[in-house]
């Protein structure tokens, strides 16, 4: 990873965020193709976990040669297990990968060059520290029971495990009552590009109003 850059540069970051199944990439691609730079998160982790990524090291002493795919990528499969079965391993899990992420994600936005940044944060609700870096928080939702059907459908998974992920993640009552902004992707994906170029719009606007700032640790 490069050294992080400490100039300091106006932009103006909206976290977005979701439970699993409301449709935050597809949301957070939009914002991307419009001029945002997109600080992702999951694709950090991703690649932190992928073959020979700088986490698996410390993930495969922590955890055994179960977790870990013929290629040393993480197994997320067994992993996922693993970690909602067991709240420790979980805790153990996080330890490791969540101040790699907050480093690398601190590097990707300060060298944003987009009309503003978009930080995408599955958990940004639950974690303080993650709600720090944001300016606004934009929530993509829908109901409970559409998320339970597109991950079942999108990954395969059975009811009870997609139950376990969303036991773990912030109540949509939790997240609708401390968003700034909402897009609602209840419907079909057209009705998104609209409420996105809306958002656009408007964060453009307040992105000329944004302070220099950079983040820190």
């Amino acid at each position: 990873m490069p050294a992080p850059m400490t100039t300091a540069l106006s932009r103006l970051i909206i976290g977005l965020t979701g439970g699993i199944g409301s449709g935050k990439s597809t949301v957070a691609d939009r914002f991307a193709a419009l001029g945002a730079t997109l600080v992702d998160t999951d694709l950090i982790a991703h690649a932190l976990t992928g073959p020979a990524g700088a986490a698996m090291p410390a993930i495969s002493a922590a955890f055994g040669p179960a977790v870990v795919a013929a290629d040393d990528r993480l197994d997320r499969a067994a992993m996922r297990v693993r970690a909602f079965s067991d709240p420790e391993a979980r805790k153990r899990l996080e330890a490791i990968l969540h101040p790699m992420i907050r480093e690398q994600s601190r590097y990707e936005i300060n060298a944003a060059t987009g009309c503003y940044v978009v930080l995408v944060v599955p958990l940004l609700v639950e974690s303080g520290a993650w709600r720090e870096r944001a300016h606004r928080l934009l929530v993509v939702d829908c109901p409970v029971e559409i998320q339970i059907e597109r991950v079942m459908r999108r990954s395969h998974l059975d009811r009870e495990q997609v139950l376990a992920i969303l036991a773990a993640q912030a109540t949509r009552e939790a997240r609708l009552a401390v968003a700034d902004d909402r897009i609602d992707n209840s419907g079909e994906p057209a009705a998104l590009r609209p409420q996105v170029d809306a958002l656009h719009a408007i964060y453009q606007s307040l992105a000329l109003q944004a302070p220099a700032t950079s983040v820190t640790p």
